[in-house]
């Protein structure tokens, strides 16, 4: 069993929501991520999703564009997310970790030597969002073979037959795109969400994440009367550009954020 199927046991038991944010690996700086790893936990996250930097991240709105491009200005790579991980895991040993980011880089290192390095590092899951499941099995082989959990993206406009076809591939979680376009550019209709929730509960009994357009406690709350989990990223991520000059204080501010969501959840 992963980290992350362990996690959403101890919630279920408990009654509780997955609270998972969204940050990039080395935005603005290197040093700020393990530690903001760290106060994120503390602030009540269950799992973190670390995004890997990227030159054109297609699926992300300009906030999380903005955040690539500060990064990489650092020249962080992959083999630098994997450090920031292992690090995080000489601390703590338990919070699951999923790199989200495209298989460009994963492909330049090669599936086995990624799923590899991963494991080593620490890392749980690995959201790639231009591989479809049909073509992921041989990623999805390497994966398995480290017990690493491959989630995958279902929009809105997904059709039932694929939403099958993704749920069969998926482990860990399942993630729901919950707006048409990228992240942070559009509002959330909580109606039109619990009609596609439906469809993808009837495919799957993994735990169902909603995503992209989550950017206060009472959007959350909403979203999470229905899901398993929320995933918040372009809200926290507007922290690390606001406060780029000044890199102690984001970590205060997005944990200010995510401990008010973790706090209506808990209601």
């Amino acid at each position: 069993m992963s980290r992350i199927e362990k996690k959403f046991a101890s919630l279920r038991a408990t009654g509780r929501k997955a609270l998972i944010p969204y940050v990039t690996a080395g935005d603005p700086v290197a040093s700020v991520t393990v530690p903001l790893m760290h106060d994120m936990v503390k602030a009540g996250v269950d799992i973190i999703e670390l995004g890997v930097p990227f030159s054109d991240p297609m699926a992300d709105g300009p906030v999380i564009q903005k955040a690539s491009e500060r990064a990489l200005v650092n020249s962080i790579s992959l083999h630098d997310v994997f450090a920031m991980v292992k690090e995080f895991r000489e601390v703590d040993p338990e919070t699951p970790v999923v790199l989200m980011g495209y298989l460009n880089p994963i492909e330049v290192m090669g599936y086995d030597r990624f799923a590899e390095q991963a494991n080593e590092a620490g890392v749980d899951g690995v959201l790639t969002v231009d591989l479809p499941p049909e073509e992921a099995s041989e990623f999805v082989a390497e994966l398995a073979k480290y017990d690493l959990d491959p989630i995958f993206l279902i929009a809105p406009t997904t059709t039932e037959a694929r939403i099958e076809k993704l749920c069969t591939a998926a482990r860990g979680f399942v993630y729901y795109v919950s707006v048409k376009g990228v992240t942070g550019a559009a509002t959330l209709d909580t109606n039109a969400v619990v009609d596609k929730m439906m469809a993808i509960r009837k495919h799957t009994d993994l735990p169902v994440g909603v995503g992209f357009g989550i950017k206060d406690a009472e959007s959350a709350v909403n979203i999470g009367a229905v899901a398993d989990a929320i995933v918040v990223g372009s809200v926290l991520v507007s922290q690390a550009d606001i406060h780029q000059n000044a890199p102690d204080e984001i970590s205060p501010a997005i944990c200010a954020i995510l401990a008010d969501i973790r706090q209506a959840l808990d209601k």
